[in-house]
């Protein structure tokens, strides 16, 4: 290192690469330090799939402090408003004229000082009792009614409830490039012909296929599945997790609407089928669809089957794409002076969103642990043994919505075998038996869910905590119920208050 300087090399672009660039331009006050640097290579020709994805809540605040504008994000990545999750056909196979659905809505549950109403609806009649999403919370009934969770007057990435988003990944690329260029961040095009490791194994420098070289005090590894850097060349432990999560391929595809001004549902929509589950993301102009499967338990010819019955007629099969991965991470994703973010550090699967968010929680992370002098590897002990439990604890969730399922198909029942359920999960299945699941048992610096998410999931999956030997130690009933009334009552109200989603999406675009 010399004289001080210290120079970033960002190996990729797409939505990891232009996150990192601008969230760290920003965080390291790049325009005011000119001994810093920070320079993204993007090859070419690699495309980035836009069939829609889901983002997180946290996605408001790293936009905000990018100092985005909320309408500007709207428009320019065609992005739609999300307030959960619907689940459909999880818990059983559709019956006639019965089909078994749960919402895993973003807003937490409603309690108040003197009350948790877990405890009350759970000691309900389990017959008449409304769901649970519905009993706790108004989000069920707006985001239900394809409302938007917030008015176009109320201030940026603020509303009565808890959101993120629906995007179409390209340009919300297209927009952080810009925004990071603004910051000073600078733009190479260049494909790599080889990187160059020291005698300790570190990356010395890049060779570009043009015949220059790059070299940098650190380098951001956002180069997808290829693993260009933590992968190929410094061949960094892949860590599998298919004997727990067993889904590896997808086809996707977009899907105009039959009228540009269809009503547009205001979270993902998730069916589960024999083989995986499918899912269905309103942006403004399109739905993206793609239809998520294990292909040890289906192959592609029937997913592509499932995906025709799913989309119906309008479907062009010429436009599908099958993606292919393998659930898992890197165990050391800072290795030396170079650290990956995105797909090159690990990809579990599609459900509940979580590859933005964890490109989020590594680049923040970068940019508070950085070591401005020193010896540039000093953070990676630390910063890989967080994101190591984060992947670990995301991967107990996602197992939670496989393993509570009743359905009778191959893939179903092994999902529910014991041998494939992380043995943390299966002791928090013990306890939450007798106990809703609670804040102590998650440590939330390394979590993406919180106690409640695990709730959503499990009361929506129809798991049974027995409280009824300990009744008389809830003695609020009343109080409970004039809480559930008054949700109810908020629930109507927000219904009729709140713009329609469509509605909501078209005025803070055209301003």
């Amino acid at each position: 290192m010399h004289g001080g300087t210290r120079n970033i090399l960002i190996v990729g672009g797409g939505t990891a690469g232009w996150l990192s660039a601008a969230y760290l331009a920003k965080a390291l006050a790049l325009p005011d330090n000119p001994h810093l640097t920070i320079t993204l290579l993007e090859s070419p020709d690699i495309g980035i799939i836009g069939v829609g994805e889901g983002t997180f809540p946290t996605i408001r605040e790293t936009l905000r402090f990018l100092d985005i504008d909320e309408r500007q994000f709207i428009r320019e990545s065609s992005a739609t408003f999300k307030q959960g999750i619907l689940f459909t056909d999880w818990l059983h196979e559709p019956r006639p004229g019965k089909r078994h659905r749960f919402f895993h809505p973003f807003e937490a549950p409603f309690y108040s000082e003197e009350t948790s109403l877990v405890p009350y609806w759970l000691l309900q009649d389990r017959d008449s009792r409304p769901s649970f999403a519905e009993a706790v919370t108004i989000q069920n009934r707006v985001a239900g009614a394809k409302r938007g969770p917030k008015r176009p007057g109320e201030p940026d990435f603020d509303g009565p409830l808890n959101y993120a988003y629906h995007i179409d990944a390209r340009n919300l690329a297209r927009l952080l490039a810009e925004r990071a260029q603004e910051l000073g961040v600078v733009h190479l095009t260049g494909e790599i012909q080889h990187t160059k490791l020291s005698g300790d194994g570190a990356i010395e420098s890049v060779a570009l296929k043009n015949g220059s070289e790059l070299t940098a005090d650190l380098y951001i590894d956002c180069s997808g599945f290829r693993a260009e850097l933590i992968g190929r060349a410094l061949n960094s432990p892949f860590r599998s997790v298919r004997d727990c999560l067993f889904i590896n391929r997808a086809a996707a595809c977009k899907v105009l609407y039959d009228n540009p001004d269809a009503p547009i549902e205001s979270y993902t929509l998730a069916n589960a089928h024999e083989g995986g589950w499918t899912w269905d993301i309103g942006l403004a102009g399109a739905r993206g669809i793609g239809c998520v499967y294990s292909s040890d338990h289906i192959d592609d010819e029937r997913s592509l089957a499932i995906l025709r019955d799913y989309v119906g007629p309008g479907l062009d099969e010429s436009s599908v794409r099958i993606l292919s991965f393998d659930a898992g991470y890197r165990e050391r994703q800072w290795v030396r002076n170079c650290v990956a973010v995105g797909l090159s550090a690990g990809f579990l699967e599609p459900l509940e969103a979580t590859g933005l968010v964890l490109i989020e929680a590594a680049v923040g992370m970068i940019a508070e642990l950085f070591p401005h002098q020193g010896p540039v590897e000093a953070p990676a002990r630390r910063f890989n043994q967080l994101m190591t439990a984060r992947f670990e604890n995301i991967v107990k969730f996602l197992k939670l919505h496989y393993c509570l399922s009743q359905r009778a198909e191959p893939f179903w029942r092994e999902n529910a075998d014991p041998a494939t359920i992380p043995e943390e999960l299966q002791e928090l299945l013990r306890q939450w038996r007798y106990r809703p699941p609670g804040r102590f048992d998650f440590i939330l610096d390394v979590e993406t869910f919180a106690f409640f998410n695990y709730q959503y999931i499990l009361y929506g999956m129809e798991f049974q905590t027995d409280l009824s030997g300990g009744r008389s130690d809830f003695p609020n009933v009343a109080a409970a119920r004039r809480l559930f009334d008054r949700i109810r009552a908020l629930s109507e109200q927000a219904t009729r208050d709140l713009p329609s989603h469509r509605e909501l999406v078209s005025e803070l675009a055209a301003a």
